[in-house]
């Protein structure tokens, strides 16, 4: 490709730009702000708080089953001078700290749909409510905790 022909495709590029994508914004709607349109009733809360608290319970439960045996299994493999017994080792922290991370996150949507459950358990439309994004669910949830 030539030098004039990029140049040429770069302002063909510019002068349409009414039809460009936009990133990270929404365009306002008619009356001001725009509504978002994440819908959510108290089923909705109930059903992700419940599978988020049985993920919880489960993984608690069934996710260091192997610990253990694999703590043994490191701990021989190096006594016999293997390198894979320092490898095994550093899978099983590995496989800790993502079991840690996620039993954290599994208890944090459980209490936020908990939370957010109770919150607007007085509103007047609890049947369905409209909220403007996930990040309104946490400022929420986040200014519900310093209390």
């Amino acid at each position: 490709m030539a030098w004039d022909e990029w140049e040429r495709l770069k302002a063909d590029a510019d002068s349409s730009s009414s039809s460009r994508m936009q990133l990270n914004g929404v365009p306002s709607g008619k009356g001001g702000e725009q509504q978002g349109d994440l819908k959510v009733d108290q089923q909705d809360l109930a059903a992700v708080g419940d599978s988020a608290f049985k993920l919880f319970t489960d993984l608690g439960r069934s996710g260091r089953d192997a610990w253990s045996s694999s703590q043994s299994a490191a701990k021989d493999l190096t006594t016999q001078e293997f390198e894979l017994g320092g490898a095994l080792d550093t899978v099983q922290e590995r496989w800790e700290k993502s079991l840690t991370t996620l039993l954290d996150a599994c208890a944090h949507i459980s209490n936020h749909m908990d939370f957010t459950k109770k919150a607007h358990a007085g509103d007047e439309y609890h049947i369905a409510s409209t909220v403007s994004s996930i990040a309104t669910l946490d400022k929420g949830f986040d200014e519900g905790t310093k209390r």
